[in-house]
């Protein structure tokens, strides 16, 4: 199944969306990485905001102080979050076990 044609202006709009929702997630790494907001707080916002909804679990992870790749990685495989997971996704004991850890 071949996607859906879009006009002109379909394709404008849908690209204005597309960039105001990573403008959100930046903000939001940007603000987890000065200590301005938790990975709880996050993952609240994450239930009522699509944009950070669709934040991948390891970005999160990331932007936390002292995270980095690695890090963040082996925190996921110890917990069996898969890397492509995104903070939707998390089911609530993943979520609790993130908690737990941070």
């Amino acid at each position: 199944m071949s996607p859906p044609t879009l006009t002109v202006e379909q394709r404008k709009v849908a690209g204005e969306r597309a960039l105001a929702a990573r403008r959100v997630r930046a903000e939001a790494r940007v603000a987890l990485k000065s200590g301005e907001l938790t990975l709880a707080v996050l993952l609240s916002r994450a239930e009522e905001d699509p944009a950070i909804a669709r934040m991948k679990v390891v970005e999160a992870l990331e932007a936390l102080p002292a995270i980095g790749p690695t890090k963040a990685q082996a925190i996921m495989t110890r917990l069996g979050i898969s890397s492509s997971r995104r903070l939707k996704g998390l089911g609530m004991h993943q979520r609790a076990a993130l908690l737990e850890v941070f």
